[in-house]
């Protein structure tokens, strides 16, 4: 595992800190994009370090906000993407936010990110994206005839994004009783679980062969790199579970 594994951009984010504490902080966004999909607890586990070391950086904090959002800490992972978008600017991440918010029992929050203004700034594959969780805070609210309407509206530029319109529209066709329906469609899909795409923007060769993590070297003097971690406030939400 090396800190040239990490994609360019990525390490030029990261040149903020310490050259040490950079390259530390890269091997655990590493493992973080190496395990988001296989692990993503131990992937929690990195990104939970690399904040402490790093939380001034962007894509550090966006590795965390997807870490928690893979883990179901919902309340967390919002609070992250939240930081993130204050640190970037960019709006990239409110399918994610949006989900959250369903994750947390508030579909109405989830509709009102999916009005925003900052929604409409969305490249139209985020944009499918949104509209997905939208749909499923209209099911979530009890509208399922709104739900369809809107997957219906929705026009895939690809399989993927077609097979992940086609799974959520299911539950909305069982919610209305059509199940004859529902198990057509359900037959042509692969059967894989809607969830909003993780994008991090880390590239690393040789996923296979890298080894488990050893936190027996970490440094307790490296945390923070100096500095606190920003957090926010709950806004009222319950813990996570």
């Amino acid at each position: 595992m090396e800190y040239g594994q990490l994609d360019r951009t990525v390490r030029a984010r990261l040149r903020t800190l310490s050259k040490d504490n950079a390259e530390d902080v890269g091997r655990h966004l590493i493992m973080v994009g190496s395990l988001l999909d296989l692990d993503p607890e131990l992937a929690y586990q990195h990104a939970q370090v690399a904040v402490a070391r790093g939380g001034r950086v962007d894509v550090v904090r966006e590795a965390n906000a997807l870490a928690a959002y893979a883990t179901g800490r919902y309340a967390e992972a919002l609070r992250e993407f939240r930081t993130v978008r204050r640190l970037n600017g960019s709006h990239e991440h409110l399918p994610l936010m949006a989900d959250c918010e369903r994750g947390l029992g508030r579909p109405e929050r989830a509709i009102d990110l999916a009005r925003s203004e900052e929604a409409r700034s969305l490249p139209p594959r985020a944009r499918i994206e949104l509209d997905i969780v939208l749909a499923g805070a209209r099911l979530d609210m009890g509208d399922a005839g709104a739900a369809l309407v809107i997957l219906r509206q929705l026009d895939g530029s690809d399989d993927e994004l077609r097979e992940r319109i086609g799974a959520a529209t299911v539950p909305v066709l069982r919610a209305m009783g059509k199940d004859d329906e529902a198990d057509e469609l359900e037959a042509t899909l692969s059967g894989g679980a809607v969830e909003p795409d993780l994008d991090f923007d880390i590239t690393v060769y040789d996923v296979a062969e890298l080894p488990e993590p050893d936190e027996s070297t970490r440094s307790d003097g490296d945390a923070h790199d100096g500095e606190p971690v920003e957090d926010e406030s709950r806004d009222g939400a319950e813990e996570d579970r």
